[in-house]
């Protein structure tokens, strides 16, 4: 068990995920096309693709929202510990709407408010937790959409499709992320290390670059 409810005196929230252990079984482009048109040259098409992606890379930089922390907003974070309260407002006055019981657990948060941050799990609950209680280290859950079904994803030696099998992995297990270059994220599941596609995970964004 990852977290259960607790007692409600306020208004109630979502229900929210229920994720299972660190489970491990088993062993086991993006095309950029360019075509010249008429007496365009080669160059001229390049010019104007760099240009673009330019403009493209200025407008997703001006359209980051921040929050007061001046951090963006949202973002994935952890939990630091194993007994985490998620309230359903933002101080210890407001009733504890959920009790989080693994430490690790991916979060996204969604709104700050002083010492405060609201986050999301990843069956959509959401609740207030002290900023105290939350890491940047980053983890993610795989394919927790799967959870319940007789499903297992593969994690790879490269982050190709066609690499040999490290692992298989159960949908709700929770991973470190070492690094994710926007298509692939190389994780740590236990003992067991390899690549896992981006749109695989919840705990990082799609086309997201995540450092080491």
């Amino acid at each position: 068990m990852t977290k259960k409810k607790g007692a409600r005196r306020q208004r109630p929230t979502a229900r929210g995920l229920h994720c299972k252990g660190t489970k491990v079984s088993g062993f086991s482009s993006l095309r950029l096309a360019m075509a010249c048109l008429g007496a365009l040259t080669v160059s001229t098409v390049v010019v104007d693709a760099a240009r673009a992606a330019s403009d493209l890379t200025e407008q997703s930089t001006a359209d980051v929202r921040r929050g007061p922390s001046g951090l963006p907003l949202p973002r994935f974070v952890s939990l630091k510990s194993g007994r985490v309260n998620s309230r359903v407002g933002p101080g210890v006055d407001y009733s504890v709407d959920w009790l989080y019981l693994k430490p690790g657990l991916p979060m996204e948060i969604v709104q700050e408010y002083d010492n405060w941050r609201r986050v999301r799990d990843a069956d959509g609950a959401e609740g207030w937790v002290n900023q105290s209680l939350l890491s940047g280290r980053r983890t993610a859950i795989a394919v927790p959409w799967q959870k319940g079904k007789e499903a297992r994803i593969s994690l790879l030696a490269d982050p190709d499709p066609t690499a040999g099998v490290v692992a298989l992995i159960e949908p709700g297990v929770i991973g470190n992320i070492r690094k994710c270059d926007g298509q692939w994220c190389e994780m740590d599941f236990g003992s067991y290390k390899g690549w896992m596609s981006q749109s695989q995970l919840w705990g990082a964004y799609p086309g997201e670059l995540v450092k080491d």
